[in-house]
């Protein structure tokens, strides 16, 4: 069993965020697969259903950011789900608006969401990391991950997540360079191709 986390902060005030693209993910895969509505259980809305093969429950905290690891916990433990298939679906600054690129384990470079995965589970777990591009300096940063997308930007965020969502079969099969590889090339054919420079932390 896998276990899809999408991080976001709940409540509709927050839905159009840039923190929220995890959220959004989850969303889109969702509805390509035929899950359920989701329901409220392990302090999340949650849905299950088949990728594939492969039986997959996918939740989103309602805990906050900063808190996402207790519903994480809460699922994983109850379910049994080991780290190596738990996969979570956050916002990345690091990367221009519309790239992903995979990650299992490492840093959790100051995402307070995967900082609390990893207090409440350990780190080696799997990251979809979905760029969202850097405001330029960190002051910026707060405003910006808290700041709704620009109708400009909802193009390739909706295309990101379709492509996400149209080869997350991928991900389950346990196959992150192929999904990785799919999702840039869906990008490339929607025409979001380089989108910006690399972003950086100070």
């Amino acid at each position: 069993m896998l276990l899809l986390v999408g991080l976001g902060n709940p409540g509709s005030k927050f839905a159009g965020n840039r923190h929220n693209i995890g959220f959004m993910c989850v969303d889109a895969i969702a509805r390509a697969h035929g899950f359920p509505a989701m329901r409220r259980r392990f302090q999340g809305m949650v849905a299950e259903g088949m990728l594939g093969v492969e039986r997959a429950i996918l939740i989103e905290p309602q805990t906050y950011m900063n808190e996402s690891g207790r519903a994480v916990a809460e699922a994983a433990h109850f379910h049994k789900i080991p780290l190596a298939n738990i996969i979570v679906f956050h916002d990345e600054l690091d990367l221009p608006p519309g790239k992903l690129r995979m990650k299992t384990g490492g840093g959790n470079a100051g995402h307070n969401g995967l900082r609390s995965i990893t207090a409440h589970m350990g780190n080696e777990y799997r990251r979809v990391r979905l760029g969202i591009g850097h405001p330029g300096l960190k002051e910026l940063v707060h405003s910006y991950v808290l700041g709704d997308f620009a109708r400009s930007e909802r193009p390739w965020v909706d295309a990101l997540c379709d492509a996400v969502a149209d080869n997350v079969g991928l991900l389950a099969a346990r196959n992150d360079a192929g999904f990785q590889n799919k999702v840039h090339l869906a990008m490339e054919t929607a025409g979001f191709g380089d989108k910006s420079k690399e972003g950086s932390r100070d």
